[in-house]
Order: structure tokens, then sequence, then C-alpha cells
């Protein structure tokens, strides 16, 4: 994630150590300046956020990790740049909770990262990748929709993933997308133009109102363009599994097992988790209104929730999930589908 970042022209990054996304923290370090480029590990989460703001406001792409707990503190700071249109990238390598709970892997962040997490009416992009490969190209894309919808986005990752070593591919074909982008909106010195004005609080009567009219109208062009997803024997499946990040690599495993026995079984693995691709399963369910789909993370049923507000009254929806640092087992998924096909 942090070699996609820095290829991906990112060029401030700032930080403070929390497990178990310090590697990323460490990497940054020693290979930002080479860059050109500025890293701080501030004395706090609140800190952190809050210098990546001001970089954003300058113009530079800019970006911050933490796990759990750490995204919490810098919850504020991310709906000041949701509120003043400012885009920057923040990586959240979830580990168990609630309070300071464990370093195990965990999904139990979607909620935070799906419904904002701040307070305010304001959403945040948020891309799920399942594989080494995948965290560092899906930094490629973090950026681009930054800086194009001026608008935070997360990538919600997990400890499983990010302490995993696998092979990787550091595709030269892959491009900055709008690293050159013009931002006419940055503070860079009034330089023969009217001075620009960054700020999320607006007293004036109707001003404030105006603005969330304006995040809406946005969020609904990004719910439109941006949904994105694996899907994997969905037409011919009787038990559909869905499933994302580390827990997408162990349903497929339990998928590859029940397709050899003859079971017809498919996957969704939503990319974006905002938005929730709900178009493949609006295309899913008017095709064969009753299909089952098994919802699998490492949680309580969180996707759940989108999962069943996308699927509708129409088709069956089930789920199995752990939590607090627990992992399921391709055994254990394997297992439930073969009790649902009796």
């Amino acid at each position: 994630m942090a070699e996609g970042a820095l290829r991906a022209g990112c060029r401030f990054y700032a930080g403070y150590p929390i497990t178990p996304q310090n590697e990323l923290i460490g990497y940054m370090a020693a290979h930002m300046p080479r860059a050109g480029g500025v890293f701080i590990q501030a004395e706090s989460e609140l800190a952190a956020i809050n210098m990546v703001f001001g970089a954003a406001a300058a113009g530079v792409r800019a970006m911050t990790s933490s796990s759990s707990p750490g995204i919490s503190l810098k919850q504020e700071g991310i709906s000041y740049l949701a509120g003043t249109e400012l885009p920057a990238v923040i990586v959240n390598v979830m580990r168990g909770g609630p309070g300071l709970g464990n370093i195990s892997p965990a999904q139990s962040d979607y909620f935070q990262a799906t419904r904002g997490g701040g307070h305010g009416d304001y959403r945040s992009i948020v891309l799920a990748p399942s594989t080494v490969q995948e965290s560092f190209e899906l930094m490629y894309t973090a950026f681009g929709l930054a800086d194009r919808y001026r608008t935070p986005v997360i990538i919600l990752s997990d400890g499983m993933l990010g302490q995993m070593m696998e092979p990787v591919v550091l595709s030269s074909k892959l491009r900055a997308a709008g690293s050159k982008l013009k931002k006419p909106w940055a503070l860079t010195g009034c330089q023969g133009r009217k001075p620009n004005i960054v700020r999320s609080l607006r007293l004036a009567e109707g001003a404030l109102e105006k603005l969330n009219l304006v995040l809406q109208k946005k969020y609904t062009r990004i719910e439109g363009a941006q949904q994105r997803w694996e899907e994997l024997y969905v037409d011919d499946a009787k038990i559909i599994l869905v499933a994302y990040g580390s827990m997408a690599r162990i349903a497929k495993n339990a998928l590859w097992q029940l397709r050899h026995e003859g079971q017809k079984i498919g996957l969704i693995r939503p990319l974006t988790l905002w938005p929730f691709p709900n178009d493949i399963f609006k295309r899913i369910t008017l095709k064969a209104r009753r299909k089952t789909f098994l919802v699998v993370e490492m949680s309580y049923g969180q996707m759940l929730t989108d999962v069943r507000l996308c699927a509708g009254k129409y088709a069956r929806v089930e789920f199995l999930g752990r939590g607090g640092g627990g992992v399921l087992s391709e055994e254990e998924i394997v297992s439930a589908i073969k009790r649902f096909v009796r």
C-alpha cells in the first residue's frame, strides 16, 4: 500500500504508530523522503489527520493510515475533509474491538467506514482489497477517485491482509490518474487571482444546507458510477456467498471445493463497500427471486445489513460470522452451506 501510494503521486504522509499497520508507517518513513515528499510521525492520530487536512488544502496528494481505535480518533478530521471537499486517502488495517480490543484481524469497522463515521451527512468512498496485489493497485484508484470527486477515500484492509506476505507485481502499466489534475481551489498563494478559502464553518442562513445539497448530488453521482465488484458463477448458483477482504479469500476456497463436488455455489466480492454494489444484487434477484445469499464476515453482521437492503424481500439472506479476532475457516463455510442445501 505504501509503495502504491508513492507511485500514485502521494507526497505527504502523517501517521501515528499502532499495530497491525506499523510496517506501512515504517516504509513511508524510509521511502517518502526519497520520493521528494514529506513524512511526519505525528504526536497523535488527531494531529495526523489534521496535518493531512492541511496538505490536502494545499493541493498535495496526502494520506494517513491507522488501525481501528486510531481511525476512531481521526473521524472528526475526516468529517472536516468531507465538509471542505478536500481529497485524501485514509487506510484502516482493522483489528479486533470494541475498545483497544486486540491486534487480531476483524471486519467490525464496516459501519464506521461506510456510514461516514464522523458527524454530519457525509459519505466516504470505501475500497476493500483482498490480496497484496490489489492492496498495491487500489492505491492508484483511491487517489484518482479522491481527486476526481474531492472527497476522502478509505482503504479498508484488516490485520490478516496487513501482515500477509505474497508475490506482487509492481506494474509499470498503472498510471497515477489525475496526478497532474489542476486544482484551482487549492491554497497555493494569491498569484494574481482571488484568494481561496477552505472552510467547513458556514453560519450564514441557508449556506450549510446549500453545501449539503451539493454534497448529496455528488454522492448520488458516485453511487451511479463507482460500484465495483467481482462475481463468480452467480447466474447458475443456488447459493451465493458474499464476502470482502481477507474473508473473501477463504470464501473462494470454499466455493472451489463445493464446485468440485458439484454444488452450484457462487460468489459476490464487493470491491467498493461504499458505494455498495447493489446493481449486481438487483440483476440477480430480477432474474431469479428465490436466490439464497450467505454473507460471511469477521463481524456480527455489518455488511449483512447492506446485503439485505439490496437483495430485497424476495431473496433468502443467511449469515455466518465471527468477531473479536475470530476468523471463519473454509470448513465452517462449507459446513454452513451444506446445511442450507439439504
